[in-house]
């Protein structure tokens, strides 16, 4: 007696794993019937590592993030001090991005007989406004008034840039915080500055031009200088680090990947270029090479991609006779495509683990060298240089413990985020 159809004894569509694998990453069309409210049944039985009995508004995925990573990015948040560390220096590094728009000796707009101005844009001259130079000093009290007598100005929050020297400083230079001085002292500056009733004005040290953290030794406003030595220290560390780790993550990768002769050689001569006097090489290279930006930063890169090396190297090692790597050879997928494709993902674990380390050793190389002259070109807004004025200027505290201050914050903040990285890779926890 042959068996009767029925729904039960049907054997359905059948399914490979590799439809199953375009259906978890969210890929092809699903072989599943439609519920009757019009939603697919894989997108509940699956649900993208989801919990199904989460509501429906679960299921929006922000940034399409397979179920391993959502883990992770769910253990960077239980850290939270890595991840407030990370909130703040976002803040802090987009801040010093525009910081023309918070410090500068520029109005961000004026209005000049009508004509509206950006002058934080556009450099106007001095003529304009009945001077005789080729850029116009809007700090200067004759361009000043000339504006205000036929329109307005709308200043930063701090009017000195980095590099603007203080006219008229109530003390010798370096001038302490305006909130620190007598009123002796302001009503001197205002003297300097032919203030009506300067004498008997009350409380003079409010209309002078506020000096929250005082100036150096040179005149310069002392916050300006940490917000643009703030973003030349963080830009210095990601671009140091960034490059860097991608010829670290090349060479570790070829040396073990193919290992051999290859591995051997290579390693002899990482060995004996990490040998090298680093700081010998680096003043012999200051005192051929005018100092800037780029030439510090090719000088750092000869020899920080060594950092990262040993470690994708022992990944690769490690990946190199896996199952799914000897599959993708019996493929005939080439040797770049497995590199890749399917062992680098596994060997970037490692390498964003240790970047927030390296950023910050890259800003802490970079703070020592302009502290000790080798780094970047005088004049230019340094941390290492306002600490190094703190250190020859001892009677004047407030150089030395605001650059220690801005220094420590930024080198916490960036362990801090590199511990929650760590923790977010933590495979004890991705899978627990």
């Amino acid at each position: 007696m042959e068996p009767r159809d029925g729904p039960s004894s049907s054997p359905g569509p059948s399914v490979e794993p590799s439809s199953l694998d375009a259906l978890r990453s969210g890929e092809g069309e699903s072989l599943l019937p439609f519920t009757e409210e019009g939603g697919r049944l894989e997108d509940k039985a699956l649900a993208l590592g989801r919990d199904p009995a989460v509501g429906p508004g679960a299921d929006r995925r922000w940034l399409n993030l397979s179920p391993m990573n959502r883990r992770r990015l769910d253990n960077f948040r239980r850290n939270r001090r890595g991840a407030w560390s990370l909130l703040i220096f976002l803040v802090l590094f987009v801040a010093s991005l525009g910081a023309e728009f918070l410090a500068n000796d520029r109005p961000l707009v004026a209005s000049y007989k009508g004509q509206l101005l950006f002058p934080v844009f556009v450099n106007y001259p001095e003529d304009m406004f009945g001077g005789f130079q080729a850029q116009t000093d809007y700090r200067d009290p004759f361009v000043a008034d000339e504006i205000k007598a036929h329109g307005w100005m709308i200043w930063p929050p701090v009017r000195f840039a980095n590099s603007t020297t203080i006219l008229n400083p109530a003390t010798p230079l370096p001038t302490p915080p305006t909130w620190a001085l007598t009123d002796a002292q302001c009503r001197a500056a205002l003297g300097k500055q032919n203030f009506p009733d300067a004498e008997t004005v009350p409380r003079p040290c409010s209309r002078l031009e506020p000096l929250w953290l005082g100036s150096d030794q040179d005149g310069h406003d002392i916050v300006a200088r940490l917000l643009y030595g703030f973003r030349i220290s963080v830009l210095f560390g990601l671009i140091l680090a960034g490059v860097s780790s991608v010829i670290g993550v090349f060479a570790g990768a070829v040396q073990g990947y193919f290992g051999g002769l290859l591995d051997l050689v290579m390693q002899r001569v990482i060995e004996i270029w990490s040998s090298l006097p680093h700081l010998y090489i680096l003043i012999i290279l200051s005192a051929i090479l005018a100092p800037s930006f780029v030439v510090l930063l090719v000088i750092l890169l000869l020899f920080s991609w060594v950092s990262l090396v040993h470690v994708v190297r022992a990944e690769f090692l490690r990946a190199r006779n896996f199952e799914y790597v000897n599959a993708a050879r019996a493929l005939g997928l080439s040797n770049a495509k497995i590199i890749v494709k399917h062992v680098l993902p596994n060997a970037m674990v490692a390498t964003l683990t240790f970047l927030p380390f390296i950023i910050n050793s890259s800003i802490s190389t970079l703070t020592s060298l302009d502290f000790l002259g080798l780094g970047m070109p005088p004049g230019s807004p340094s941390l290492g240089e306002l600490l190094l004025q703190g250190k020859s200027n001892l009677a004047a505290p407030w150089i030395g413990v605001s650059a220690f201050v801005v220094i420590a914050a930024l080198l916490s903040l960036l362990i801090f985020i590199g511990e929650a990285v760590r923790d977010a890779f933590d495979p004890r926890k991705t899978f627990s």
